[in-house]
């Protein structure tokens, strides 16, 4: 007897759905998590989702997969997603957003009665506000920049103390002119300038000799846009809130309140910062 295979959200429909809707669009028109919604490599990455979107009921799974892949969503939702997986781990049972009275705390942990015994609120820490803007005009660059059939690797020069503001489409595309006609010409330079950027091709610093990536075409390493001091003391305070909205509801249910914590990879919060934070060292 055939067992029935569940039906998966982000399977290969999805994906043909996927390329042909946002595919043609220009790099900043997409979702940043694009590639993670089409590319084969990312295939774990949506089987993962499947299987935790499979744990929930199937109302509260197909909303939460509507909402998923927006920008503003996708960390907080791939984190407080992790959060349930990491407490099925440790082998407790748990509920997504039980409703008590007005408030719905991410996960409620039960005993084997079902009883609650634990409350746990997810705290994401989020990029500042425009960097997904940045973000996207810069992945507009990188894709124009392919187009090169020069295999090197440039980066851009910049103050490391803020991030550097992006080119918008009509600079872009000059640039990608530029470079193209620098990175054919006969003269071998390792800077160049543009559209007031200033371009330089990467070496190995240990040969400096240039660095050939594998392919046929130019790619370009974007700047940062976590310039500056990475800091986990914003998260304190959010932490705080979590504490000050959920308090009254622990106390009431005598029951431990938990806030899990993360961070949106663009933020630059790794988990030495928080370690830090708790240990009270700076940032």
């Amino acid at each position: 007897m055939n067992k029935e295979t569940p039906s998966r959200r982000f399977g290969p429909d999805f994906v043909a759905e996927q390329l042909p809707r946002y595919g043609k669009r220009p790099p900043e028109n997409r979702m940043l998590s694009y590639d993670l919604a089409v590319l084969d490599e990312y295939e774990p990455w949506r089987i993962w989702l499947d299987e935790q979107l499979g744990l929930l009921p199937d109302p509260t799974a197909d909303v939460f997969a509507a909402n998923l892949w927006r920008d503003q969503n996708f960390w907080p939702d791939i984190i407080e997603l992790a959060a349930g997986a990491a407490l099925r781990r440790k082998g407790l049972t748990v509920e997504f957003e039980r409703r008590w009275g007005n408030l719905t705390p991410d996960w409620t942990v039960l005993d084997e009665a079902g009883r609650p015994v634990a409350l746990v609120e997810v705290l994401t820490h989020s990029p500042q506000q425009g960097t997904s803007v940045r973000m996207k005009a810069w992945h507009a660059l990188v894709e124009r920049l392919k187009q090169i059939p020069v295999p090197v690797v440039l980066t851009v020069a910049g103050n490391p103390s803020r991030p550097l503001d992006a080119p918008d489409a009509r600079a872009a595309k000059k640039i990608a002119q530029d470079l193209r006609g620098a990175l054919l010409s006969p003269l071998h330079r390792r800077e160049f300038r543009s559209q007031g950027y200033t371009f330089l091709l990467q070496a190995d610093p240990r040969t400096r000799q240039l660095l050939r990536p594998m392919g046929l075409h130019t790619i370009l390493i974007p700047p940062s846009n976590m310039a500056g001091v990475i800091s986990a003391q914003p998260v304190a305070a959010g932490i705080r809130r979590k504490i000050s909205k959920y308090r009254a509801l622990a106390e009431e249910a005598r029951v431990p309140l938990i806030v899990a914590v993360g961070a949106d990879k663009f933020t630059g919060l790794e988990v030495q910062h928080f370690d830090d934070l708790l240990r009270g060292l700076p940032h």
